[in-house]
């Protein structure tokens, strides 16, 4: 009988077969959305298969249907994917806009709002995907109208109902905080797809972001200059 040291120094043969999975790497699902999300960006919903997915992650088609059983049901997660990010990145500056609606002074509601805007651009200038995943939907404005429902609104909405709140305190005059909103957002997926468009250098990139950013600033400060300044300036 073998004793417990010859026990422990003895090598065990390995075994045939499979070798060991990386846990490092990526689950299946996560890879399938990350490629998916690329794809839909790129081509739209009725540009990509569920075949060309699969050849992207290098797996079998019916392994993304066993994940996702349709092309509907993977773009949608899809668009999931992106608004729990997105919301995740600016659920502080929302707080901080809902907060000084509130309760704080004019100038710190505005650098609020500063914030927001900066943090959106930040974002998008990071995750350029986001933006072509929406115009590509945004190009057929009735179709796939729950998607929006479910992953833009919900953030629309809590910024306009700090707006609402900070003109009913009289710190803003904000008659419309859905056509503000739904301004900058278009204004900030503008600028994504300007950048890409023009496929310039690093310094024309540079300097783009940082004119963008300016604008964004600029008007919200004439948006929410306080009472009279705007004529007084003139």
């Amino acid at each position: 009988m073998k004793t417990s040291e010859e026990d422990v120094s003895t090598p065990r043969a390995r075994r045939r077969g499979r070798p060991p999975r990386d846990l490092s790497a990526p689950a299946t699902p996560e890879r399938i959305l990350s490629k998916a999300t690329e794809l839909f960006a790129v081509r739209g919903f009725d540009g990509v298969s569920m075949r060309d997915i699969a050849g992207q992650v290098g797996i079998d088609v019916s392994s993304v249907h066993h994940h996702f059983p349709s092309k509907a049901s993977l773009c949608e997660a899809c668009f999931a994917r992106v608004f729990e990010l997105e919301r995740a990145t600016l659920e502080p500056s929302v707080r901080a806009v809902a907060e000084a609606a509130r309760s704080a002074s004019p100038t710190e509601l505005v650098a609020a709002v500063h914030g927001v805007v900066d943090t959106f651009v930040d974002f998008l200038d990071e995750h350029p995907h986001t933006t072509f995943l929406w115009l590509r939907r945004w190009l057929d404005p009735t179709r796939h109208a729950p998607l929006d429902e479910a992953y833009a609104l919900p953030i629309y909405h809590e910024i306009e109902q700090a707006l609402l709140d900070a003109a009913a305190r009289g710190l803003i005059i904000e008659p419309t905080p859905h056509v503000t909103v739904r301004g900058l957002v278009w204004a900030a997926h503008g600028h994504v797809a300007a950048l890409t468009a023009a496929g310039a250098g690093a310094v024309a990139v540079a300097r783009e972001k940082r004119e963008f950013r300016a604008y964004a600033h600029r008007l919200i400060d004439l948006l929410y200059a306080p009472p009279g300044a705007n004529a007084a300036s003139r």
